[in-house]
């Protein structure tokens, strides 16, 4: 073969590959796996311009991958201040109290809903700490923000809205604007009058971000949403991206033949590192919101409708692009939002299998498990987020759906036990970014869904891996290490298979390689 543009030796490799699952050095040339060998056969790899990394003994496993991200949307949805370690409404307040101005407005994220102590999100609860100051407070869940009401006042909200989507302002007995928008619609009122960072603070964040991500061992992700085309286009040609990032963008309730058309034409937009890649939709919201959609009320009497008014449309909009050969990832939280993206697919016919995904996949009864596996649907599911829920399930997530549904909590290894396909991830900024996070929860799960069983340290690699790339069609090219594949690689100092699931969340990544291009090293 010609000489390598980079060798990776001293290494215990898991390739993954059944036809080779274990090998000791890796060559890589263009971008792409060259050879997978022993030691021995470095020196027929070498050439004048080959870079030769020695491991030191670190474990290399295919590029980890997040099945699930925000990397770009999610600049805007993390800024300002950081509420994730608020656990009380007297913490929220001190933190509001002294929080910083930006350009007149207090903006916060990450604000866990178990802070209202059952009380309804209400502007009430804090607007005596920010007199007068418009306040914009996105919940942890990315679906519903508190504002003041002088946020209200700035988008000229005086009164309810009616929208396309399930998406409402939320009212007291009185009739009050309480300031808890709940869903995509009604808090893009606000966000459009909010400050906003310049062109060159998002691209610097950008970067960073993208490689504090790397630096946890991930080469890719899997981004739910379009992001800035235009800014991520840009950075590509100006630098390496250190993680490919296949972009899904948004279907929502109203679209007609037209976004349909738009959508299908995005599948062609991309560049070194990016690309559009599907289309996601929302069965429904979340079940701390009230929004997930479920077969029975929840303990508030609320969650029995869609996100899609008209499930129907919701069907047909998924088939048209099944036609065009797009694929599909649908956010579905609740029971009946699962059992409807499961109908649907089933309604395509064989020809569906492995192209369609749902995403989160909290509770759902047995009898829907194992149709994941027959009909070839994906399960996207993010480990992370069981860290918002309680063993005891005194959490509102638990307390909303009830013991029975609670206890039905996150079933990952029940699907995969199943047969199914499981690709994990964080929901950046939902949960934190860290893949060794995800690898560890995916094993040992937190909260509500303590109790049950979690993955395997095998099962849980793949979900990051082979299974991640399958999610994504990519399962000829990515997802392994093997002659042919991408060169998308990482180096942990141990073993994250063998390791405790507490070592993993803690482990060294010694390199990172993406394309043929080290992104991350620490050796």
């Amino acid at each position: 073969m010609p000489s390598a543009d980079l060798v990776l030796t001293g290494a215990r490799v898991r390739t993954l590959d059944p036809e080779r699952p274990y090998a000791d050095a890796v060559a890589v040339r263009d971008g792409r796996i060259a050879a997978v060998g022993d030691h021995d056969d470095v020196r027929d790899w070498r050439g004048p311009g080959t870079e030769v990394v020695d491991l030191g003994g670190a474990c290399l496993v295919p590029g980890l991958v997040d099945g699930h991200s925000h990397p770009v949307w999610g600049l805007d949805m993390a800024t300002g201040l950081d509420l994730s370690t608020v656990t009380d409404l007297d913490g929220l307040r001190a933190a509001l109290a002294s929080a910083e101005r930006t350009d007149g407005w207090v903006v916060g994220f990450g604000l866990d809903h178990n802070v209202f102590g059952g009380r309804p999100v209400d502007r009430a609860l804090i607007e005596d700490v920010l007199p007068g100051t418009p306040a914009f407070l996105r919940l942890y869940d990315g679906h519903s923000a508190l504002v003041t009401g002088a946020a209200l006042n700035a988008a000229g909200v005086t009164g309810p809205r009616t929208f396309a989507q399930r998406s409402h302002l939320a009212v007291d007995a009185d009739g009050r604007l309480t300031g808890h928008l709940v869903e995509h619609a009604a808090m893009d009122l606000v966000t459009a009058v909010m400050p906003r960072p310049s062109y060159a603070e998002r691209r610097a964040r950008l970067v960073e971000l993208l490689s504090a991500m790397a630096a946890t061992g991930l080469t890719g992700a899997h981004v739910m949403d379009l992001g800035d085309p235009e800014l991520v286009g840009a950075v590509a040609e100006e630098t390496v991206l250190p993680l490919r990032l296949r972009f899904a963008p948004w279907c929502m309730p109203g679209a007609d033949r037209d976004d349909l058309d738009e959508l299908v034409a995005a599948q062609s937009l991309g560049g070194r590192h990016w690309r559009v890649g599907g289309v996601k939709f929302f069965m429904d919201g979340t079940v701390e919101g009230g929004t997930a959609w479920l077969e029975h009320p929840d303990c508030h009497g609320q969650g029995t409708e869609a996100f899609w008014p008209d499930p129907a449309a919701y069907s047909d909009a998924v088939g048209f692009l099944h036609r065009a050969g797009v694929r599909t990832a649908t956010h579905a939280i609740g029971d009946a939002a699962v059992r409807h993206v499961l109908d649907t697919v089933a309604a395509l016919g064989p020809d569906a299998r492995l192209t369609h995904r749902v995403e989160h996949i909290e509770s759902v009864p047995d009898d829907t498990i194992g149709r994941f596996a027959r009909l070839g649907v994906i399960a996207s599911m993010q480990p992370p987020h069981t860290g918002y829920t309680r063993a005891d399930r005194s959490d509102e997530w638990s307390l909303r759906l009830g013991e029975t549904r609670a206890g039905r909590a996150w079933r990952l290894r029940d699907l995969r036990d199943a047969g199914a396909f499981v690709a994990l991830g964080s929901d950046w900024p939902i949960a934190h970014h860290d893949a060794r996070a995800v690898l560890a929860t995916a094993r040992a799960p937190r909260g509500a869904a303590s109790a049950r069983a979690g993955l395997t340290g095998l099962q849980a690699l793949e979900g990051c891996t082979t299974h991640a790339a399958l999610a994504a069609g990519e399962q000829a090219v990515a997802g392994r290490i093997a002659v042919g594949f991408r060169a998308d690689l990482t180096a942990f100092a141990l073993d994250p298979v063998q390791a405790p699931a507490d070592e993993v969340a803690e482990a060294p990544v010694r390199l990172t390689v993406t394309g043929g291009h080290v992104v991350h090293r620490d050796l």
